[in-house]
């Protein structure tokens, strides 16, 4: 390998907690609009219960989001927010198509993969994770 490639090498670790901070800041967005109708409101009509699985769908946006924000206990959470966006994928969005453009579960789809990423690798740099050797 040549030095070039073997000093992008050295960023791994950076690059993976500034995927692991967009990623959260991303996924956290549909919580709030959930939640506090931030930053957008809700669809007109479309109310659901705190209890209800629309609504812990958004807790769990919104907590696990923040704490894979800051990498704190990133590989449990991020393995709970994978399953969430898994059900979310094939409860509301593949019986609308087999394609995930078509059908509206790109977003859930990439989120999965990326948090079933993450339930492997860690944190990365720039993590309270990181910070205390988890």
């Amino acid at each position: 390998m040549n030095d070039l490639a073997l000093r992008w090498q050295t960023w791994t670790p950076r690059l993976q907690g500034l995927l692991r901070i967009i990623a959260a800041f991303l996924f956290m967005q549909p919580g709030t609009m959930k939640l506090f109708g931030f930053p957008m409101p809700m669809p007109p009509g479309m109310t659901f219960s705190l209890f209800s699985q629309m609504g812990i769908g958004g807790m769990l946006e919104v907590v696990g989001g923040a704490l894979m924000l800051v990498g704190l206990f990133a590989r449990p959470v991020a393995f709970i927010l994978a399953g969430e966006m898994a059900v979310a994928y094939f409860q509301f969005h593949a019986p609308k198509g087999f394609w995930p453009l078509a059908n509206g579960g790109a977003d859930a789809v990439i989120f999965c993969f990326i948090w079933l990423y993450f339930s492997a690798a860690g944190a990365g740099a720039f993590s309270l994770d990181a910070r205390r050797k988890a």
